[in-house]
């Protein structure tokens, strides 16, 4: 089987090992079938997407819609090599799952409107499916709603016409959507489940996404949530996908 490809910005090593594996674990992967490269730590090389068989972007501290001017050189690096990978794969309707970054990436790209309307706190969300999502097979197993840890400041306000809407919550209207057949981007995460939120939440208690006095409540309150469903979206990929 031909590797998927990884591309992660996470800088803590910490936080990306731990994205890294639940990757591997909820996807059914080998390491040898996962390649990661780290976006924040080096230039995006030159890829030979025949060489793999798909593209999964992993979450990120960066923020597509914050003004130019408060973005770092690396997160403004990340953005165009992004942008110029996304327009070989959308031209090649080459099979592309983003997740949360994902719809910032992919959303930006395609003409979507992101911005801080609709940002969602830290915890499990309950996520309901369109009639297009229960239709569409990187969905197939899912009921239509399901819960999925979230926690997001920007979110998709409009998308293009051309994108097929497959999910959202209550609170944000766009969790999931679909350009052309095979490029996919949610803004919940497919691959945390309760322990890898608290992970995380360990990790960043001094980033400044929250208040560092609140982690562990939120982590109490994040092991009040069972997310299962949304790990079959990691594994419809690999099997719709190897080859």
């Amino acid at each position: 089987m031909l590797p998927f490809l990884l591309l992660a910005s996470r800088a803590e090593d910490a936080a990306a090992e731990d994205e890294y594996a639940a990757y591997l674990r909820y996807g059914g992967l080998e390491p040898q079938e996962l390649h990661r490269i780290r976006l924040e730590a080096a230039p995006l090389p030159d890829l030979d997407l025949s060489s793999y068989s798909g593209v999964i972007v992993g979450g990120s501290p960066f923020t597509s819609s914050d003004p130019p001017e408060e973005k770092s050189a690396v997160q403004h690096r990340v953005e165009r090599e992004l942008s110029g990978l996304l327009d070989q794969l959308v031209a090649m309707d080459f099979p592309f799952l983003g997740a949360c970054y994902g719809v910032g990436t992919l959303g930006t790209h395609q003409g979507a409107v992101i911005d801080r309307t609709y940002g969602e706190p830290l915890g499990g969300v309950e996520i309901e499916l369109t009639d297009a999502g229960l239709e569409d097979p990187l969905l197939e197993g899912l009921p239509r709603t399901f819960t999925a840890f979230t926690g997001h400041k920007e979110a998709c306000t409009t998308l293009p016409p051309h994108a097929v809407l497959l999910a959202r919550s209550a609170a944000c209207p766009v969790h999931m959507f679909r350009i052309r057949s095979n490029l996919y981007a949610t803004q919940f995460h497919p691959e945390l489940d309760a322990e890898g939120l608290c992970t995380r939440i360990d990790i960043y208690r001094h980033a400044g996404y929250f208040p560092p006095e609140s982690a562990e409540d939120l982590m109490e309150k994040a092991r009040q949530f069972t997310a299962t469903e949304p790990m079959k979206i990691l594994r419809n990929f690999v099997a719709r996908y190897a080859r």
